[in-house]
């Protein structure tokens, strides 16, 4: 596979001296009545016509001589090349490819919808011109096929799969380095260099999404509850404690049973509790 290699251009403002001095010599010598001279320094300097090519900021010329890679012109400028050689125009410039929406499964089966954002550009140059037949519509399809394999490995949340430690919702940056670090694998052959690759979009399929934020919903709701239990509980065992420790009133297990039952109600309560006062006993 050709590898890219630089070469250096002739200065365009050279030649295009020698080419003025090529035409006044040819009209020189034919109003000297020397047509043969003339018609060979006439055709010699229109010959050097076709190397004449201009190199813009953040493009190259890819040089081919009869099937033969000659070499990438990168100087930015007014050169001369060779006029049979075949000058193809790459730009260098940083793409910005916004994929579209892929309907796809994540690790555990369920159907995601993804898109990723990836910059890249072109590194060498040969490769991007002789490796691929084209390199825009290369970028495109592996880049889609990177994106699919990625959702394919990974959960898209730890709801079912508790032990997974890289999800796609949760894990943003580590995500976007593996997918960067696997485009650039499949995107090497053709001399592309990923400079950035993002998860831009990242949802459930619409068929189950009402399904699965329901499945969300409830979780938030069982973990708040416990922790909202488990602040109870210690609060009830802290004032049993202060109770004992202070002699302020001696409780037999009934009362505590009450005592607990009512202050698990105050503290676990959705509503605010209305006091109730008690004239009598709790065996009355």
């Amino acid at each position: 596979m050709e590898s890219e290699k630089s070469t250096k251009p002739i200065s365009g403002y050279f030649m295009l001296m020698v080419f003025i001095i090529l035409v006044i010599l040819a009209i020189t010598m034919g109003t000297m009545q020397v047509p043969a001279a003339s018609v060979v320094l006439g055709i010699t300097g229109f010959l050097l016509l076709p190397g004449f090519i201009v190199v813009n900021p953040n493009e190259s010329k890819v040089l081919t001589l009869f099937g033969s890679y000659v070499g990438t012109v990168k100087v930015t400028g007014f050169h001369w090349v060779n006029p049979f050689t075949v000058k193809k125009r790459l730009s260098l410039r940083a793409f910005n490819l916004n994929g579209q929406q892929l309907k796809v499964n994540d690790k555990i089966g369920n159907p995601i919808e993804i898109a990723a954002v990836i910059v890249w550009q072109v590194k060498d140059t040969a490769k991007a011109t002789f490796a691929v037949e084209n390199y825009i519509q290369y970028v495109n399809i592996q880049s889609e096929a990177a994106v699919r394999h990625l959702a394919n490995s990974f959960p898209y949340d730890n709801l079912e799969d508790e032990t997974a430690t890289v999800t796609l919702r949760d894990g943003a940056e580590q995500v976007s380095l593996m997918l960067e670090q696997e485009l650039t694998d499949r995107l090497s052959r053709a001399g592309i260099e990923v400079l950035e690759a993002r998860i831009s979009h990242l949802a459930y399929a619409p068929e189950i999404a009402n399904a699965m934020l329901q499945r969300q919903q409830a979780s938030a709701i069982i973990a708040a509850r416990k922790l909202i239990v488990e602040g109870a509980v210690s609060i009830v065992e802290m004032a049993l404690d202060r109770l004992s420790e202070k002699n302020i009133v001696e409780l037999d297990e009934e009362r505590k049973a009450s005592m607990v039952s009512n202050l698990l109600v105050v503290l676990c309560g959705e509503r605010a509790v209305s006091p109730v006062i008690n004239t009598g006993t709790l065996y009355n």
